[in-house]
């Protein structure tokens, strides 16, 4: 497999991991002691930290990218 291919795979898996852990860690602040009111703006923080994660995972993984040139050095 090409170093790409196991990058994208590589980076779905953790995308996948980190998005079950954090929308079941909403679900159960929403449906537990603090109520749909209370969990509403840790779920509202959450979806906005997966768009995040999932923007890094494309920006990272996904998306071609030229080479990058090395900075020159400056005297």
């Amino acid at each position: 497999m090409s170093p790409r291919l196991i990058k994208i795979l590589a980076g779905l898996f953790g995308l996948v991991t980190f998005a079950t852990f954090i929308i079941g860690l909403s679900y159960s602040i929403s449906t537990g002691f603090a109520g749909f009111n209370g969990g509403l703006p840790f779920a509202i923080i959450a979806g906005f930290v997966l768009c995040l994660a999932a923007y890094d995972f494309f920006d990272e993984c996904v998306r071609k990218k030229t080479v990058d040139m090395p900075l020159e050095e400056k005297d």
